[in-house]
């Protein structure tokens, strides 16, 4: 069963069309926008709390990415030659000094080369604690808030997808893997593929004991 979902999660990687709006319609047209080769802006920065969708949409931009989560120094960034023209850069806040040097300077060799440096924290830039002049930098160009979605948000978006895969789901079944499952939408996403393709291939109707199954075996 593990397996299973581990082979799942893959199935849909992020894109602008699979990631769930909510409240942040603009901020996704903002994105799109922004993303195409005519779009003077050399930066935007997308910040909001856990769960808000950053780094689906961070991975969805198509730029070369990097986590300064996992690796706070960002020294991969200082063999980027010209031909990355697009880089996204995740958790900023994280950045070593060290890091916050490297994004500087990738900053910097981006803007002379037409290139655009896609970005993400937790706070807006002025409540970042980071070097002023890189602060400052991150500042200059597009920023954007993401908040989360609410759980009604949620439960219309599982209903869409189970809909879409013509599921039929017993009464109550989308609240309680609201409840019992992580909270984000991918892998709340890749549960219902998981129960689909595991109904199939047991051949057994989706029922809450078969969500159960499920959801005690998960691949986080």
């Amino acid at each position: 069963m593990q397996q299973l979902l581990l082979d799942l999660l893959p199935e849909n990687p992020p894109s602008l069309a699979n990631f769930v709006p909510g409240t942040n319609a603009e901020a996704l047209a903002a994105l799109a926008n922004w993303l195409a080769p005519e779009c003077p802006e050399h930066s935007l920065l997308l910040w909001g709390e856990t769960g808000s969708g950053k780094t689906h949409l961070l991975h969805a931009s198509g730029a070369r990415y990097f986590d300064a989560a996992r690796t706070p120094d960002l020294q991969e960034t200082a063999t980027l030659g010209t031909a990355a023209s697009r880089v996204a850069v995740d958790n900023v806040e994280a950045l070593s000094e060290t890091g916050q040097i490297a994004l500087f300077n990738l900053f910097n060799r981006l803007r002379a080369a037409g290139g655009h440096l896609l970005t993400a924290a937790s706070q807006p830039p002025q409540h970042l604690i980071l070097r002023e002049d890189l602060r400052t930098r991150l500042g200059y160009g597009l920023v954007f808030r993401l908040t989360t979605l609410t759980d009604g948000e949620k439960l219309t978006a599982l209903a869409a997808q189970a809909d879409s895969r013509a599921l039929r789901l017993p009464a109550g079944a989308l609240n309680y893997l609201l409840a019992r499952a992580p909270r984000d939408m991918r892998h709340l996403m890749a549960v219902l593929v998981a129960l689909d393709r595991y109904s199939l291939e047991h051949k057994r109707p989706i029922t809450l004991p078969l969500l159960r199954e499920v959801l005690q075996h998960p691949p986080y």
